[in-house]
């Protein structure tokens, strides 16, 4: 008890207990230079959460809006240290808040310059503006007529200060900047960028239209993974690199050995068929010596995509990756299902981070090799 007040006393010098009880302390509480007069009074056996706070008017006009918070904070605080520490935290919040709320709106002509820039670029290229005229939303079309929109953030003494612009790429995108610059300068910017990405964003159409992907469900513009259905419960994740698109990716098979491991050989022998001037797609079904069947063909065949332990297909953001090996079976398991199944057998066994057991469907031998660490 004596150690919490010896830091109440450091933290808070201008808080003292006004009784021999130390049932009512009363002073000062200090944030951003600033010192805020408050008086909290103790019940007899010091419960915090059954105090009552008294802030002069300067700090319960700061703190309003913030009641339900200090209540809050004031019915889980161990002690009194406890609470004006977080009492600290919230009022530092608050006048944060309050400064920005508080900020000198900038000068006419910073609106009438800003509004002269999109009408020079064109209102067509304008999605959204806030009422602040702090964020600007503008949009492009890629030579392939996909449409992007890139977010411009402006600081208080633009142009003088550079924008922050954020964009859906696979790859970092920064935009070149003068005291000069101005909307139509990065519009620019971000067409030019538009063109250096617009073959890997064919690339990336090209599979989502010709092929099931299985992940990602709705792929984004900066994307660069696909993982494609082949059949057979087996699939392939392809990284692609937006730099270069039509080069060979970083491939990966997932799936039933029997299935897989044939893929990995005509990958292999077959490579130097890659002809970089043909579509990523056309030159892996060329190496791998397969058409990618389409979503609606498979649906109407045996290929499982639900996990045969939960009978679901997504969990927590994983699918089912883990596949029986058995032909006649080929079911496939989330890895942690099938961690959680094996591990409640006792037929089953470890090895290091592989572990033995029995399929869940056909009973016949499966293995589970971990990822790193227990799902």
């Amino acid at each position: 008890m004596a150690g919490t007040e010896g830091t109440l006393l450091r933290q808070f010098p201008l808080f003292l207990p006004q009784n021999r009880a130390k049932t009512v302390y009363e002073g000062f509480i200090s944030a951003q230079g600033k010192d805020f007069h408050l008086r909290i009074v103790l019940p007899e056996d010091l419960q915090v959460k059954n105090a009552r706070l008294l802030c002069s008017w300067q700090l319960k006009a700061i703190l309003n809006g913030y009641h339900q918070i200090v209540q809050q904070r004031m019915q889980h605080s161990a002690d009194l240290m406890s609470f004006m520490m977080e009492l600290k935290m919230i009022l530092e919040v608050a006048l944060r808040n309050r400064q920005e709320l508080c900020a000198l709106p900038p000068p006419p002509q910073f609106y009438s310059s800003l509004i002269e820039e999109i009408g020079t670029l064109g209102w067509d290229k304008l999605v959204s503006v806030d009422s602040c005229f702090s964020t600007i939303k503008l949009k492009a079309e890629d030579a392939s007529g996909r449409e992007h929109l890139i977010t411009v953030k402006l600081k208080a003494k633009y142009p003088a200060e550079s924008p922050d612009c954020f964009v859906d790429f696979p790859v970092p995108f920064s935009i070149s900047w003068t005291p000069q610059g101005s909307l139509i300068s990065i519009h620019s910017q971000f067409l030019a960028a538009l063109e250096s990405l617009k073959a890997f964003w064919d690339v990336m159409d090209e599979i989502d239209e010709k092929t099931w992907v299985l992940e990602p469900e709705k792929p984004t513009r900066r994307a660069t993974a696909r993982r494609i259905a082949l059949g057979n419960n087996a699939s392939i994740n392809i990284e692609v690199d937006p730099r270069h698109p039509t080069m060979l990716p970083e491939c990966c098979f997932l799936g039933a050995d029997h299935v897989v491991k044939p893929l990995g050989i005509k990958l292999s022998r077959n490579i130097h068929l890659w002809d970089p001037e043909n579509s990523l797609l056309q030159n892996l079904k060329d190496v791998l010596e397969i058409d990618f069947p389409a979503r609606g063909i498979l649906e109407k065949s045996d290929f499982t995509m639900d996990c045969g332990i939960c009978y679901a297909y997504q969990l927590d953001g994983t699918i089912p990756d883990q596949v029986c090996g058995n032909p006649q079976c080929g079911q496939p398991f989330h890895q942690i299902c099938l961690y959680e199944w094996l591990r409640g057998l006792l037929t089953s066994r470890q090895s290091f981070n592989i572990i033995f057991g029995e399929c869940p469907y056909c009973s016949k031998p499966i293995t589970l090799k971990m990822s790193g660490r227990k799902p």
